[in-house]
């Protein structure tokens, strides 16, 4: 077997054994990278140098006989709107592309403190404003399942990457399904972890009430050793909950028995492809044959997630992007005659179509006179939405829905008509907006090929719980292959 073929749990056992060195495995990432990375296009930064000095000094380590994490010397690739401190930082926009942060996310120093290799930064749609990774000023990453399709976004670099076998696992961000939607179509595991369980710390923001740092992997175990690793509490996040996690892979293996899984009639409407809809049905039968109980549930307030978390991710953004203006760090246009010429003219050179597109969107929604008609209408959905999530876990332990509507669509398809993209995302918002964790993972094809993703979500801190379902599912899948 490929070093890049093993998953990370496998790479740390080998490690661990010395039965191969961090240095062979990073050397046979970047390899891999070289070979693969002009036709997929998911970094946008490649770290050779840090990598392979890095992986030195885990063999070092390990030679002397000191005990190290479990993911010491696995190597990994970050999403460029976290901060990597004297790497650059893009958020792929023009607005920062020459922006080098003077310090390191908190996901950062807490992967660093467990001697992480980073091999690079991954693409992305700039800012995290989008769906297929189409909407990076830099580069368009392609799917590895299929180059002429999309990988999702706006972590679409992130799950690329890990997808097509450059890295063995991978960071991304999620503000309204941004690591479960890319994770679903290149066929990996994504995490939405709760909201507060990962800081937010050096994460570059788009909607800071909704905003998620998360693991992207090839499997379940893979996924929990990793969340492990970057879950605590940090007291610059004013926002990051102050309690203990442990090890979110203990009892992964418990399997589903007894645990009652919600299925909502709204996530089985129109719009749905029959594909996915009968791959989805076809994990509740199994989940039901493994002993676990499925219900059938109603929740009327998804029908107002989607334009809700519009208006709120929007207005958000429109306060957060208001810092790039030019003055103190990133691009600054180079003609203006004054300070209003210099802010107009950096915005409008700096930023692309959709994040124009969103600020403008923002901005009217929190102006006077449409504040109440639109964003404070917006918040009372919200409160809808988790009260909803709430009364279902009240008598469910989780809940099974798709990911997306349909499987990746094809590059370009869809660049022109933004209402359709922004539907896509109709199954995923409502993790956000609840500040619940929600998983996604592979559960089969269509009949192009193309990987169909389900996803389990379940209450605040629940994610150990949704490891263990996610994993029963996969252990059924590779019984149900042989």
């Amino acid at each position: 077997m490929k070093l890049t073929d093993m998953t990370g749990y496998e790479l740390s056992q080998a490690l661990e054994k010395m039965e191969i060195s961090s240095v062979e495995a990073t050397q046979a990432y970047l390899e891999a990278i070289e070979k693969k990375d002009g036709e997929t296009a998911a970094y946008l930064t490649v770290t050779g140098e840090i990598a392979l000095a890095a992986a030195e000094k885990v063999d070092e380590r390990r030679a002397a006989g000191e005990s190290l994490h479990p993911l010491a010397g696995v190597p990994g690739a970050i999403k460029d709107n976290i901060c990597t401190k004297g790497v650059k930082t893009t958020c792929a926009s023009k607005m920062l592309g020459n922006f080098i942060p003077p310090y390191d996310a908190a996901v950062m120093e807490r992967l660093q403190e467990r001697q992480m290799v980073m091999l690079g930064k991954t693409n992305m749609d700039e800012f995290a404003m989008g769906s297929t990774t189409e909407n990076s000023f830099y580069k368009v990453t392609r799917n590895p399942r299929d180059p002429s399709r999309v990988p999702g976004g706006s972590s679409g670099g992130s799950a690329a990457a890990v997808g097509a076998n450059e890295a063995a696992y991978a960071l991304g961000s999620d503000t309204g399904g941004s690591i479960r939607q890319p994770a679903a179509f290149c066929g990996v595991v994504g995490m939405k972890p709760t909201y507060g369980l990962v800081s937010r710390y050096g994460l570059i923001a788009f909607a800071s009430s909704l905003d998620q740092i998360g693991p992207l992997t090839r499997d379940v175990r893979d996924n929990a050793m990793v969340l492990t690793a970057i879950a605590g509490h940090d007291k610059r996040d004013a926002t990051s909950v102050d309690r203990t996690y442990g090890d979110f892979a203990e009892g992964i293996e418990r399997g589903v028995k007894g645990m009652k899984i919600a299925l909502p009639q709204e996530y089985f409407g129109e719009g749905l492809s029959p594909e996915i809809r009968d791959a989805i049905l076809a994990v509740a039968k199994a989940y039901r044959s493994l002993g676990a109980e499925i219900e059938e549930v109603s929740m009327k307030s998804l029908g107002h997630a989607l334009p809700a978390y519009y208006i709120l991710s929007s207005a958000e953004a429109s306060s957060n992007l208001a810092r790039f203006d030019g003055v103190k760090y990133g691009f600054r246009a180079e003609n203006y005659e004054s300070i209003d010429d210099l802010y107009k003219n950096t915005r409008s050179e700096g930023f692309g179509p959709e994040v124009k597109r969103r600020i403008m969107l923002g901005s009217f929604a929190l102006s006077s006179g449409y504040y109440d008609a639109y964003y404070k209408k917006a918040l009372q959905a919200r409160t809808l939405i988790v009260e909803d999530m709430n009364r279902v876990f009240r008598s469910c332990d989780m809940i099974l829905s798709p990911v997306a509507p349909t499987t990746a669509y094809r590059i370009g398809e869809k660049v022109s008509d933004p209402l359709s993209m922004y539907l896509g995302d109709v199954y995923t918002v409502p993790v956000n907006m609840a500040g619940v964790p929600a998983l996604s993972l592979p559960c089969g094809e269509d009949k192009e090929g193309l990987p169909i993703g389900m996803q389990l979500i379940g209450p605040a801190f629940s994610e150990r719980k949704l490891y263990q379902a996610g994993y029963a599912l996969e252990m059924w899948r590779k019984g149900e292959k042989k």
